[in-house]
């Protein structure tokens, strides 16, 4: 792809939210959802499309919005549209579970898709047992939903831990065995601190220091002279949202270390943001790079993308790689799609390339990738892996 000057990115991100509420309108209660006809294929979502944390899924929800558009210009489910059905729950775990059972009350979907919190996931699940409605990709790789199967769950990509341990496996191989780490309050936080503790102990890397920091990262000082005092050789950031900013200067003027971060955290505006700073940021990736032109799917990204003049980067991909698989099940199961039709469906179709991106279902797995890269931020802001 090629790569644009921050000015032109803005521009095109400004277009791309303006076309985006041109073809997605804002319904009453904070809805979106696409012009509608009593044939399509409804899915139904709840995600943060306010709040805080709402930011840094507005890409993701364009790039799903492009996918869609996309599979149904040619031709959708044996010709019928497939339509997403979206509802605001500011990242507030209850209000999901209520999203999700008005969703499935009022619109009738074939599934739902693209929750976007552990806990909110963990809450919906009863109701998708006892509505036989399937979830199919969500935006969160925890562990704690895959610890036991669910007939009614499917992933989409790897899971937080599998992100953790190839970090620890690059940093072992890199003989730098002990770190800081910085973790989000609040129940992410809790969620990844055992995940990252034993995945270290596993690893054989010891955990030097470590502490908590607010969404916001009004204590990001603080945070990172508490991290500075241990001597790491390396900062895992395991958190996300509008703190990562200020904590990485942070870290230049107190740590000195190389800095390690999930993917959730990896947001195009972040880097923009960071400016020279954002150079030599690993990241994990739990989707292909999306630069490399050299299959079916990211040429079907790229060109959504350069139609919808959007800018190029990691949040956008990762909700069209991720709807794209839904998209493919759909399409298999056809026409007079089903939930159960969709959940037997997926469950056949064993080790799947969806056009460069490899997932593998089974009836006793529901857990479709464990695919992890390292990335680094490079000159003027480039993702290289």
């Amino acid at each position: 792809m090629t790569r644009l000057s921050a000015h032109a990115r803005t521009r095109r991100r400004t277009l791309a939210a303006l076309a985006a509420a041109g073809s997605t309108p804002l319904l009453a209660g904070g809805a979106l959802a696409a012009r509608t006809s009593e044939d399509d294929i409804v899915i139904g979502q709840s995600a943060h499309l306010s709040g805080p944390l709402a930011p840094t899924f507005t890409a993701v929800m364009r790039g799903q919005q492009l996918a869609i558009d996309q599979f149904n210009k040619r031709g959708g489910v044996g010709g019928r549209k497939v339509r997403l059905v979206a509802l605001d729950d500011a990242y507030d775990p209850k209000r999901c579970v209520e999203n999700c059972a008005k969703l499935i009350a009022e619109n009738n979907p074939v599934a739902l898709f693209g929750l976007a919190q552990t806990a909110a996931v963990l809450g919906v699940l009863p109701l998708l047992a006892d509505k036989k409605v399937p979830l199919v990709g969500v935006y969160t790789g925890s562990p704690a939903l895959r610890t036991k199967h669910h007939p009614y769950l499917f992933t989409t990509m790897a899971s937080y831990k599998d992100e953790v341990q190839a970090m620890l496996r690059n940093l072992v191989m890199l003989q730098r065995k002990n770190v800081a780490v910085l973790y989000q309050p609040g129940p992410f936080g809790q969620l990844m601190a055992p995940v990252v503790e034993e995945s270290a102990r596993e690893a054989g890397v010891t955990i030097v220091s470590k502490v908590t920091m607010d969404v916001a990262g009004t204590e990001a000082v603080a945070a990172a002279q508490t991290l500075a005092a241990g001597h790491p050789q390396a900062v895992l950031f395991v958190s996300f949202g509008p703190g990562f900013v200020p904590f990485v200067k942070a870290a230049r003027s107190y740590i000195g270390a190389p800095l390690y971060s999930i993917s959730i955290a990896n947001s195009r505006p972040a880097i923009v943001a960071l400016g020279d700073e954002s150079r030599g940021l690993a990241f994990t990736q739990i989707v292909p790079n999306a630069a490399r032109l050299t299959n079916a799917l990211t040429r079907d990204y790229d060109a959504a993308m350069t139609a919808a003049k959007a800018g190029d980067d990691y949040a956008h991909w990762f909700g069209f790689l991720n709807i794209r698989v839904l998209l493919e099940g759909l399409k298999r199961a056809g026409r007079g799609v089903t939930s159960q039709s969709l959940v037997t469906t997926l469950e056949g179709m064993g080790k799947t390339n969806i056009g460069g991106y490899v997932v593998d279902y089974t009836p006793t797995n529901h857990h479709g990738s464990k695919f992890v890269e390292m990335t680094i931020i490079g000159p003027g802001g480039k993702i290289m892996s």
